[in-house]
């Protein structure tokens, strides 16, 4: 992974035996506030744009139940939040304590309803078909291939039949066709994959995006 991208995990910290086996990010507001110095000083913006065209992807409807997994402090729960309106439902889980700590402060000071808690995405603490949409965005990159796919598993588990999955992350191009073919072992069809097109000279490492629907 790019030097850039680690430095947002710098902090973070291996998982219990009875957590996932990813990383866990942690420090709450200290994370939030890192992630927004380096995409606005060094990535130009770019994180923020590609969270924009993650949800635009997911062509999200008033009313939907919509899921973040590996939500960290919320930003990308709360554009959600914005689109489903208050029909609808956003719920996001992470694994970091500080990270959900975090969230929830955010929610509650701009009093808008959505439920974060500490969950995993081996585990997801929801019942079969509950949501229109999940997001994983710049998450998978810290999870080994068996537990990409243990979390595919209850990804389509949880989603509704034709349901969408929306995955964005740092990746090389043959990576990324490497986590599509993941997502189609997983049950999933219509699997489409695009790449971020970057400025020239920019310092963003690149980004893929997965889209695919619950067969």
């Amino acid at each position: 992974m790019h030097s850039f991208a680690r430095h947002f995990h710098s902090e973070a910290s291996e998982a219990s035996a009875t957590e996932t086996k990813g990383l866990i990010g942690s420090g709450g507001w200290r994370y939030a506030l890192g992630i927004w110095f380096i995409d606005t000083f060094v990535f130009r913006g770019q994180l923020r744009e590609l969270r924009q065209r993650t949800a635009n992807l997911a062509r999200m409807q008033p009313g939907e139940q919509v899921l973040d997994v590996g939500c960290g402090t919320g930003t990308l729960a709360m554009e959600v939040q914005s689109r489903v309106g208050r029909a609808g439902r956003v719920a996001g889980v992470d694994p970091g304590t500080q990270q959900i700590a975090r969230a929830r402060a955010k929610a509650a000071r701009r009093h808008v309803p959505i439920e974060f808690q500490i969950g995993m995405i081996e585990q997801l603490p929801f019942p079969d078909q509950s949501f229109d949409v999940v997001f994983a965005t710049l998450m998978m990159h810290h999870l080994p291939a068996s537990l990409k796919r243990q979390g595919l598993a209850e990804i389509a588990r949880v989603l509704k039949p034709g349901g969408r999955l929306v995955i964005a992350d740092f990746k090389r191009k043959q990576e990324r066709q490497g986590r599509a073919a993941l997502v189609s072992d997983a049950g999933f069809s219509e699997v489409e994959t695009e790449e971020m097109r970057l400025p020239r000279f920019s310092a963003f490492p690149g980004a893929g995006i997965v889209r695919a629907h619950k067969s």
